[in-house]
């Protein structure tokens, strides 16, 4: 087995959201489950590469396996594109839906390229972001479920004061998230000319929250049909920047990555 240590989507060198990318394993699902609940870091991807040549990404958080997460892909794609030898562009696929990824390295940096996905149908009823958020929430647009693989229940805030300062119930997201196959809520407000800032409420854990989510960037980005720059990370103390280039063909994720030690 090799681990590898990144950090990704960092605003600035040094900082970003951990992932261990793990080559040459090839343990069962449980045994990989335990491996990322004892590493606590907030997402673990495992590469198995296929006799065919192909690559098979497989997402575990601490608590869950995950169809997709793109900060720990960002993870994987410096891993394969970065190697001695290693092409500039190559299509992986994820192990749970057998989604397709395209991982591509650029002048400016590696992106992930995918497309919007099917979200569940859900009749999201006025209380309920209150509910989730554990305080009365006025929300500048009406609430939305969207995908790019992992569907988020998207919340529109007023300021970054509002954002900041939320202290959701985690327990009750995370049942109703189980209830309608939805994988967390995304708090988001804008900030400037397609700039936005957002936090991730999916892991039961207050200490384990996300300070950059490459899935909630997509999907946000496939809800307002524009490319978009995304910061996250303030409450963490980890600045993030995530860089989203939308076009109706794909929605280009991308941000910088580093190794770790």
């Amino acid at each position: 087995m090799i681990v590898h240590f990144l950090k990704c989507f960092g605003a600035a060198p040094g900082g970003g959201n951990a992932a261990l990318v793990v080559e040459n394993d090839d343990n069962s699902e449980t045994a990989r489950q335990q491996f990322a609940r004892e590493r606590q870091v907030s997402a673990c991807v495992f590469l198995d590469r296929q006799a065919d040549g192909g690559v098979v990404l497989d997402y575990f958080y601490p608590h869950t396996r995950s169809p997709l997460c793109l900060h720990a892909t960002l993870a994987a794609a410096h891993v394969l594109l970065t190697a001695p030898g290693a092409p500039a562009a190559l299509t992986v696929t994820t192990a749970m839906r057998g989604q397709a990824l395209q991982l591509v390295r650029r002048a400016e940096g590696i992106f992930i390229g995918l497309t919007p996905q099917p979200a569940p149908a859900v009749m999201v009823e006025k209380y309920v972001p209150s509910e989730l958020m554990g305080q009365h929430m006025h929300l500048l647009s009406p609430p939305v479920i969207a995908s790019v693989g992992s569907p988020k229940l998207l919340l529109e805030v007023a300021d970054l004061t509002t954002l900041r300062a939320l202290r959701p119930n985690l327990e009750l997201i995370a049942d109703w998230s189980a209830l309608h196959q939805v994988n967390g809520c995304y708090a988001y407000c804008r900030t400037g000319e397609h700039e936005y800032e957002g936090r991730n409420f999916n892991h039961l854990d207050p200490a384990l929250e996300d300070s950059a989510t490459g899935v909630a960037a997509g999907a946000l980005s496939a809800h307002l049909q524009q490319s978009l720059r995304l910061h996250q990370g303030h409450v963490t103390q980890q600045p993030c920047l995530i860089e989203v280039q939308y076009s109706a063909q794909a929605i280009w994720v991308g941000g910088m990555v580093q190794r770790s030690t």
